[in-house]
């Protein structure tokens, strides 16, 4: 398909647009939009998605007015194509107020909406049209020094998938995309008996828990035994991501036992896959009492003109705060911000030690809301003691004074002033947990975990060349020597 033009036809009567110029006010959204649409949305700036030849497409310029539109008045597909083709305002701001019927200009299928879009999706620039918007309400002055921060869940229609569902779906998937002799490599050494043809969960009494454990090790067995399998492979990009996929799910939830069997370990991991449909998909909260699986989609607003600055996409699992330095990026100094001080506004979300810090590298006026510091039975909290890194001094609430070396102020935890100080309190002080530890979660072992002896084919090789380090540009790819250098490979290609 070739790129539409929007021809000029001088010989068509201009009643439409006419008493669209007389009847809309002057700050009307169509007004704006049929004056400046050539500057916003001229056809070069969609010359990349379309090829040199073919049938001509619906002009790119009009049916990203449509777009436009239809996000400003929340429609549908097929609304958003049914008020162009019935709408003059919306003709008049695309600039074809007075096609006739049968024109490629006058309506088009609400698919043509859905092609567009996933030509944007996979061009190098998918954010043009909003970009472009963006750029222009600048120059006008529609977006000031003033930012709301804000998120909202995006939720998945994925069905979230237990450990064992997901251990089978990831075998089934790696030789799914496997050529056919890779394909039998993998099978030869698989042992549980299954096919692994049918999606779903394999056959089990489910009411046994021994029954269960024994499924649980199989599985487990079964998916380091694909890995092996894969060992000096060359393997394309779609094998090596599927290969990841099942290296992720084999770690996150799984643990070795004493005796050299595989069960699920209790608790959460971080950043957990949920299903191996959707990969990218995570479980978050946007509130203790709100989960949903999913995304989550993070604006900045000008609160003034309310315009959406800035937009970010990310999984559900992600902070609001870890995403906030993106969305504010066009005020940071050197980037086209104003001289006058920012001011940036957000919930306790936002009210991370690490993004008030950045705010404050940025002369930025945080108006963001912190929450008070708690500790649970009693206990005093962080901010009752005063830490002097100066003297190497730390001082308790209730016994003054307590002197450690440097290092144990600086590095916290088990061996840190504040740890020890606040063991010595009259008020005594909650332990000292580690980096990602948290009271709903046990203590984790190691990840990548050691590929465990019982897992390798009897009389295979334990060693073998090292993976090469991992770049996501190379179109040959290779397998670890052993599962363990298989995980520890973040991609596995040359």
């Amino acid at each position: 398909m070739t790129l539409g033009r929007q021809l000029r036809r001088p010989d068509l009567p201009t009643a439409g647009a006419r008493w669209c110029e007389a009847a809309l006010p002057e700050g009307s959204v169509y007004r704006f939009l049929a004056r400046e649409r050539a500057r916003l949305f001229p056809p070069e700036l969609f010359a990349d998605l379309f090829q040199p030849t073919g049938r001509r497409s619906v002009p790119p310029s009009i049916l990203a007015v449509v777009m436009v539109l239809q996000r400003l008045e929340g429609l549908s597909d097929r609304e958003a194509a049914d008020r162009f083709a019935f709408d003059v305002r919306w003709r008049y701001a695309a600039g074809v107020a007075d096609a006739v019927a049968g024109e490629e200009t006058a309506s088009f299928a609400h698919t043509v909406l859905v092609d567009l879009r996933a030509r944007l999706r996979r061009s190098a620039d998918p954010d043009r049209i909003f970009r472009v918007t963006c750029d222009l309400a600048r120059q006008v002055g529609l977006v000031g020094v003033r930012r709301v921060l804000d998120s909202a869940p995006l939720e998945d229609a994925v069905t979230t998938q237990d450990t064992v569902t997901m251990l089978r779906g990831a075998i089934r998937g790696l030789l799914g995309v496997c050529p056919p002799p890779l394909a039998a490599k993998v099978r030869g050494l698989l042992q549980r008996e299954d096919d692994y043809a049918a999606p779903g969960k394999p056959a089990c009494d489910w009411q046994d828990p021994a029954a269960r454990q024994e499924l649980v090790d199989a599985l487990v067995r079964d998916a380091y035994r694909a890995h092996y399998a894969l060992r000096d492979q060359r393997l394309d990009p779609r094998v090596a991501e599927a290969a990841a996929l099942l290296a992720t799910v084999t770690g996150q939830d799984i643990e070795e036992t004493s005796d050299g069997r595989f069960r699920i370990l209790e608790g959460t991991a971080p950043d957990r896959v949920i299903s191996t449909v959707d990969p990218e998909a995570r479980h978050g909260h946007k509130t203790a009492a709100h989960g949903f699986d999913g995304y989550k989609a993070h604006v900045a607003v000008d609160p003034d003109w309310e315009v959406i600055s800035a937009a970010e996409v990310s999984s559900a699992a992600t902070g609001d705060a870890a995403v906030a330095p993106t969305l504010g990026e066009d005020l940071v100094q050197g980037q086209g911000a104003p001289a006058a001080q920012s001011v940036v506004y957000g919930d306790s979300a936002y009210g991370t030690g690490a993004h008030l810090a950045w705010l404050d590298r940025q002369g930025f006026r945080p108006m963001v809301t912190t929450q008070v510091p708690t500790a649970p039975g009693g206990r005093f909290t962080k901010d009752q003691f005063r830490i002097d890194l100066q003297a190497q001094t730390v001082t308790c609430p209730a016994r003054g004074p307590w002197r450690s070396s440097r290092s144990a102020v600086v590095a916290g935890g088990h061996g840190s002033v504040s740890h020890a100080a606040s063991a010595r309190c009259v008020k005594p002080a909650p332990p000292a947990c580690g980096v990602g530890w948290s009271p709903s979660t046990h203590t984790r072992p190691s990840w990548p975990p050691p590929v465990p002896v019982s897992a390798i084919p009897a009389g295979a090789l334990t060693t073998g060349p090292s993976a090469p380090k991992s770049s996501a540009s190379s179109p040959t790819c290779y397998a670890a020597a052993t599962a363990a250098g298989a995980l520890e490979s973040a991609g596995w290609c040359a």
